[in-house]
């Protein structure tokens, strides 16, 4: 059985149904428990879905009060008039993109159907419900929980794996065959998949801001995590041990103890181009297996100049620490 806990969410959704009923209540308004109703079908997620939400629902119950009302009152509040109010709503609202404020727009409607008379005050008592509805939930999303700390401990958590991976690699290179499973690259690509996620929600909570830098840092680890996934199988072809297969190890040893959200790209990009020359002074190969050998380092050393050229593309911004495309 799962743990029992209230979120944040929770609390606040039922905190603002709770005041938007006593808001209703005591301005004495018909059907006042549907401004709760109306709260928290407004409360989302994020601060951008909270806002949409609530338009939607605002031009879909506007709707609603004048087509219920014509409609109501030329068939004679028939039971089938409901229908008719609906096969003509729905589509509309489908057409103008509103659907979410179908389910609300419904409760107006049958407000209007339980009265059987349309007057000016049941049109103004369901504005006031729909302004206390909306404006409350709006209120309550004004703070929500920044989710930013979560995001830096998953960019710690990611670079983490990644030093391993490189210490992994040179390893192998080194001695050959090792033990390692690989667990490390699962574990970085399921912090990928998360972390885009509260990436997005992170974007979604700040309304004036159209990119985020969390979500750039990701993706670009991402590219990252493919190109490293790529290097795999090219350690699996060597075989042969010869005196460049050390010298990358070194290199990849340098490359993991460097992963960090500063852009050091230009720094190893620097030192994998004098590992190339020092490659090209060094005597031909004799063997087919040195050759061999030789060409899947060349292979790597490409490989490696791909993932540098990712993290190059990225420059550090002060608000975050972290890195938006140049």
């Amino acid at each position: 059985m799962g743990q029992w806990r209230l979120g944040y969410r929770t609390m606040k959704t039922a905190a603002g149904a709770a005041i938007a009923v006593l808001a209703a209540q005591l301005l004495q308004l018909d059907f006042y428990v549907s401004a709760g109703i109306l709260t928290i079908l407004c409360i989302q997620k994020t601060r951008k879905k909270s806002f949409q939400s609530s338009w939607e629902r605002l031009a879909a119950c506007l709707i609603i009060l004048v087509m219920g009302a014509v409609i109501f009152e030329v068939f004679n509040y028939a039971f089938w008039s409901i229908a008719l109010v609906l096969l003509l709503f729905i589509p509309l609202t489908v057409r103008l993109q509103i659907t979410s404020g179908i389910v609300t727009s419904a409760v107006i409607m049958f407000h209007l159907y339980t009265a059987e008379n349309i007057t000016t005050g049941l049109i103004l008592n369901e504005l006031a419900l729909i302004t206390i509805g909306l404006s409350t939930a709006l209120v309550m999303n004004i703070y929500i929980p920044s989710n930013e700390e979560k995001l830096d401990s998953m960019q710690d958590d990611l670079e983490e794996q990644l030093a391993v991976i490189f210490h992994e690699f040179a390893a192998y290179i080194r001695e050959g065959e090792q033990n390692w499973t690989g667990e490390e690259i699962t574990r970085a690509s399921d912090i990928l998949k998360e972390a885009k996620n509260e990436a997005l929600q992170n974007l979604e909570n700040h309304i004036m801001r159209y990119e985020d830098t969390y979500y750039h840092y990701f993706k670009m680890r991402e590219k990252q995590l493919d190109i490293i996934e790529q290097m795999m199988p090219l350690l699996t072809t060597i075989d042969y041990h010869v005196e460049q297969a050390d010298m990358l190890a070194s290199y990849m040893d340098e490359l993991a103890d460097g992963v960090n959200p500063r852009n050091t790209a230009y720094k190893y990009i620097d030192k994998l181009d004098e590992l190339k020359e020092s490659f090209k002074t060094m005597p031909l190969p004799e063997t087919r297996e040195e050759f061999e050998a030789r060409a899947a380092l060349a292979h790597l050393v490409r490989e490696l100049e791909q993932y540098l050229a990712v993290k190059k593309q990225f420059k550090r911004t002060k608000e975050y620490g972290m890195f938006e495309a140049d």
